[in-house]
């Protein structure tokens, strides 16, 4: 570290900045340092740094399944972020509930651990993991842990003016599950928007995020001027029911998503949809947990990420 400080022309505190991944050294002195690592062959030794620090430089991440494309797509995303501040990450499940996957990562001594959407409904406030420090990604503002989520009420109240600004008369909703913080804000969101309208709030069809089953509830929906569904693979299915009962999209139903998944463009018709910055959501979720394993900053704090409509053919 000292030569790689030498050849940067730097202290060997900036050297260290930069190899524990803090954000706090300025872009074209970190390319310096960077570019005398890779002249000098220097890598950072973990276990030497472990026994050093106290800490494993690894973070945890929770959740239920990777079937659903916010789950995949976050696992995706806090990797990367998580590699860019220095930061291994280790996955395990809550197959069998969170207080396994807890136990997990302790014995895997992990310096703390972001759990994801499902798997937050399952933590219990008076039943939180001693000594294993938290940040929760879409689930309420719990004292004493730092919570992120995207504005899903907000999205969701714009999807829904969104499609009564088109002329549809009234928006019905297919919603994720009753657990699920996420699809609570967003049938949240879509509520306030008919109320704001004067527009009657129809009883909502619950779906589980999967295409079958936005497929299935075709039927239920089959006479729905419009509809705004929790999250894209719903969607999907959707329109497959719609097509089958020669429905037209959007001349005969407008279709709005949440999520805004690579493949939104390719449906029949493309999709319009509430887009979720999910990258974003990674790094404040990884940034806000090292802060508390490094002690830089309060442990406790809620931080909202904006969404973004994106309008396609499915809405008129």
């Amino acid at each position: 570290m000292a030569m790689v400080a030498a050849r940067a022309g730097v202290s060997g505190q900036t050297v260290s900045r930069v190899v524990n991944g803090s954000p706090r050294v300025d872009p074209e002195t970190r390319a310096r340092i960077e570019s005398a690592m890779a002249e000098l062959g220097y890598r950072p030794h973990r276990a030497a740094r472990a026994l050093r620090t106290g800490r494993s430089q690894t973070i945890g991440l929770v959740l239920t399944t990777l079937t659903t494309f916010g789950n995949s797509r976050m696992l995706q995303a806090t990797a990367e972020a998580a590699a860019e501040r220095g930061y291994a990450l280790v996955l395990v499940t809550a197959a069998n509930g969170v207080d396994a996957a807890f136990a997990a990562l302790a014995e895997q001594e992990v310096d703390g651990a972001i759990v994801l959407n499902e798997a937050s409904a399952q933590v219990a406030a008076d039943a939180l993991p001693h000594g294993l420090r938290l940040v929760m990604v879409d689930a309420p503002h719990t004292v004493g842990l730092t919570v992120v989520h995207s504005d899903h009420a907000g999205g969701a109240f714009a999807a829904t003016t969104h499609l009564l600004k088109r002329g549809y008369a009234s928006v019905h909703h297919l919603a994720g599950p009753a657990d699920s913080f996420a699809a609570i804000e967003r049938e949240r969101g879509w509520r306030k928007a008919l109320t704001a309208a004067d527009v009657e709030v129809p009883e909502p069809v619950r779906g589980d995020w999967s295409a079958e089953s936005g497929y299935e509830s075709g039927t239920a929906l089959s006479a729905a001027p419009a509809v705004f569904c929790a999250n894209d693979q719903m969607a999907l299915g959707l329109l497959r029911a719609f097509a089958e009962q020669r429905r037209g999209v959007p001349a005969d139903v407008g279709v709005i998503g949440f999520d805004d998944v690579p493949d939104a463009t390719n449906y029949q018709p493309p999709l319009t949809t509430i887009r979720q910055d999910f990258a974003a959501l990674a790094h404040r979720a990884v940034d806000a947990l090292i802060a508390d394993i490094e002690g830089t900053e309060a442990a406790s704090a809620e931080a909202i990420v904006a969404t973004t409509l994106i309008e396609r053919e499915s809405t008129r």
